[in-house]
């Protein structure tokens, strides 16, 4: 895989979000590539969570990254983070 460069906005979404640089690339590496609008790619991954986040106990954590490919990198977009299953 190229070069993984990060936007502004992904990187305030990413701290905003609960997700880190390593969660994110770790996804774009080894998680479900998905076809996003205009031309760009999401990748998918679930990682296992098992605390709170917004005071609420969770089991999975799902990063989804939005990326631009370039021919020598990937430029993330933007970057989503779900939270849910009831933690144990």
């Amino acid at each position: 895989m190229q070069e993984i460069e990060f936007s502004r906005h992904a990187a305030d979404q990413m701290t905003d979000r609960g997700t880190t640089t390593a969660e994110v690339e770790e996804t774009m590496r080894n998680g479900e590539r998905i076809l996003a609008k205009k031309g760009r790619l999401a990748f998918r991954k679930n990682f296992p969570y098992n605390s709170l986040w917004k005071g609420k106990e969770y089991a999975t954590k799902q990063v989804m990254p939005i990326a631009r490919e370039e021919k020598s990198k990937m430029t993330v977009i933007t970057v989503y983070v779900f939270y849910f299953g009831a933690a144990k």
